[in-house]
């Protein structure tokens, strides 16, 4: 079978609903019961939520779980090249014929059903996660928690939250209690919650809600510590420590994402040693990933070429420190984003870090914003700005005002996974 083949399966699925996005459980359970509820036999779960470090916090677990020796179903998105990547069967991405296989069964049980894009293929997930052994399930949240597609477990073993900021405010809320009511809404009765770094307001709502369902909390800054020493990470909890390599996975808030692995992996009674290849084996495409191969970093030749696809005021705050430590260089930005997202929020905190930005428009992005207004919300927070007509035309405008540069594209994962597309 071609890869054609699940992408028409797909495209059929995006005329089943109206709205990319509409929160509720309901069409869910519809189909899972028309499925034989896969969500029931599926190996233990750990299920992730939280609005930044969700991808990396997962990628580090599955790191030390497989570096243990056990099998690892997972499931997160949005995907960047491929769909495959969304859906990982036993350590491995699903096949092309079981992935058509599980979207046909899907969607002819949905017998022309009302669904989600999201909601169908959560359920495909679910339907090849039950039909393959394996020891553990991680299960990444897709949007907020309570009413997300991947709340359907009755009884996961380990639910994790790691840090919550204000975003996707038009589904979520408007303020960082009401998001963090969202996220908390994957907290089951009498089930651990390893929790994250938390603002006040936030942790204020996941322990009442915790509380309410007598769920046991693994907490940041209570039961765990992490923090930088020496150039190493040190984690502590009642356990004792660990003295560990820094994440391979840059910035300074990958050093707590790794504390929130280490907890779930601790609570779960992964050894030391498997532990610290949680921390240094995670792989996690556009996160601060240094491109070194393909058509763009040959066109960069001597610039430093880097992706990213954090989209929000955390997110930004986070790239800016990192790129605060790297060596001295001077940093251009290549920048495409959402219409829904609050761009000056996630610009602000790089507009010192960066000489230059260059807008564009995230190609075949429908919500995609013009580059012209990323262009001018840049300029609003004090950034030198331009805009062009795609990624390879503004590096090769940075290129010619310093070919040495370092380049960051950033703002989306739509626009991550474009480039890697092109990139590959």
């Amino acid at each position: 079978m071609t890869q054609q083949t699940s992408d028409a399966v797909l495209a059929r699925m995006m005329a089943l609903h109206p709205k990319i996005i509409d929160l509720t459980l309901d069409r869910m359970w519809r189909l899972l019961d028309a499925l034989g509820n896969p969500q029931n036999t599926l190996p233990p779960v750990i299920h992730i939520a939280g609005t930044n470090g969700k991808g990396s916090t997962q990628a580090m677990i599955r790191a030390g779980l497989e570096a243990a020796g056990h099998r690892v179903h997972a499931y997160t998105s949005p995907h960047l090249a491929r769909f495959h990547e969304r859906i990982r069967v036993a350590g491995d991405l699903i096949t092309e014929p079981d992935l058509t296989d599980v979207l046909d069964e899907c969607y002819d049980a949905n017998n022309g059903g009302n669904i989600t894009y999201f909601e169908i293929t959560t359920c495909a997930a679910l339907l090849a996660f039950s039909r393959s052994p394996a020891d553990y399930t991680l299960l990444e949240v897709g949007l907020g928690g309570r009413l997300d597609a991947t709340n359907v477990v009755e009884k996961p073993a380990l639910t994790v939250i790691t840090p919550v900021s204000i975003d996707h405010q038009q589904y979520l809320g408007d303020t960082l209690a009401q998001i963090a009511g969202e996220k908390a809404g994957i907290i089951k009765r009498g089930v651990p919650c390893v929790v994250g770094p938390q603002q006040e307001e936030a942790m204020d709502v996941i322990e009442a809600e915790a509380l309410r369902h007598h769920a046991p909390l693994l907490a940041y800054g209570q039961h765990w510590h992490v923090g930088q020493e020496a150039g190493r990470m040190v984690y502590q909890d009642e356990q004792g420590l660990l003295d560990l390599p820094k994440p391979n996975l840059l910035g300074a808030h990958q050093i707590s994402n790794a504390g929130a692995a280490l907890a779930a992996l601790r609570h779960l009674g992964v050894a030391n040693d498997h532990c610290e290849a949680a921390v240094t084996g995670a792989q996690w495409p556009a996160r601060m990933q240094r491109l070194k191969t393909g058509p763009l970093a040959e066109a960069a030749a001597q610039a430093e070429l880097w992706l990213d696809g954090g989209h929000n005021p955390a997110a930004g705050e986070a790239i800016a420190g990192l790129l605060g430590t790297l060596p001295k260089r001077p940093t251009y930005l290549i920048c495409g984003m959402l219409n829904t997202k609050d761009i000056s929020g996630y610009l602000r905190p790089l507009a010192a870090q960066a000489e230059k930005l260059i807008a564009v428009s995230i190609p075949g992005e429908a919500a995609t914003l013009p580059a012209h207004e990323t262009a001018q919300a840049a300029r609003a927070v004090g950034m030198n700005a331009d805009e062009a007509a795609s990624v390879q035309s503004a590096l090769a405008d940075i290129l010619a005002i310093d070919p040495s540069a370092r380049v960051l594209i950033c703002g989306s994962l739509y626009l991550a996974g474009s480039v890697l597309r092109e990139n590959g």
